[in-house]
């Protein structure tokens, strides 16, 4: 076997494969962890955000998990998390900068959301807990795979709150306009839920996300 091709293995291995999809399931950073549950709260009123929203965390976690990994055996103990903190600010500030740039509108939306990437809890906690004790690769992947984790929520939670409470999708209507209840006619079925539109529904959402997820896997069940 070449050289190349053992190198290429070892990139993929089984235990880096793992650190791509266990945030997916058995380690989600927020409905196993339950991190990062503000965000998930406060901008899945519609997809358009919660898409970015996921974008940028997936940006600045991958990033700042390569940075710190490549530095950690430089940062002394006593500053490490003051050194994480300017790590993940600088980033936030390169995304903010760039959504002011080219998707204001969004930023605008986003609000100070973005800002508050930098104490996101699922930033920090990979930093401290795996960035600081692994290579650049791992680190990477480590990233890549509790942003994707943390943002299949977020876009999730966000599907269903557009959806049944503005009836569009991305800002564009998915509801037929005859299926709407019209007094003056006598006609349709259907009305949105102003419900969903509130921060509420959000939790509610989520909390059936971790039901269902605990139902179909009964290691996330805790012991009594």
């Amino acid at each position: 076997m070449s050289t190349e091709v053992k190198q290429k293995e070892a990139l993929f291995s089984k235990k880096n494969q793992k650190l791509l999809s266990d945030p997916f399931n058995d380690n989600n950073p927020i409905t196993v962890q339950v991190l990062g549950i503000c965000s998930a709260l406060a901008i899945t009123v519609k997809l358009e955000p919660a898409v970015v929203m996921s974008l940028s965390v997936m940006f600045v976690l991958a990033a700042g998990n390569v940075i710190i990994s490549l530095i950690r055996n430089l940062i002394p103990n006593r500053i490490r998390i003051i050194v994480q903190l300017v790590v993940v600010a600088s980033l936030v500030i390169l995304v903010d900068q760039f959504l002011k740039a080219f998707a204001y509108d969004v930023s605008k939306q986003l609000s100070v959301f973005v800002g508050l990437i930098i104490t996101n809890c699922i930033i920090m906690g990979r930093f401290e807990a795996f960035a600081l004790g692994n290579g650049p690769w791992k680190a990477f992947l480590d990233g890549i795979g509790n942003s994707i984790g943390y943002g299949v929520i977020l876009i999730a939670v966000a599907f269903f709150r557009e959806l049944l409470g503005s009836g569009t999708l991305y800002g564009q209507p998915v509801i037929p306009q005859s299926w709407y209840i019209n007094a003056e006619t006598g006609t349709g079925f259907y009305a949105n839920n102003g419900f969903f539109l509130f921060p509420p529904m959000a939790l509610i959402v989520v909390g059936l996300i971790i039901w269902g997820q605990r139902a179909k896997n009964t290691k996330l069940v805790e012991e009594n």
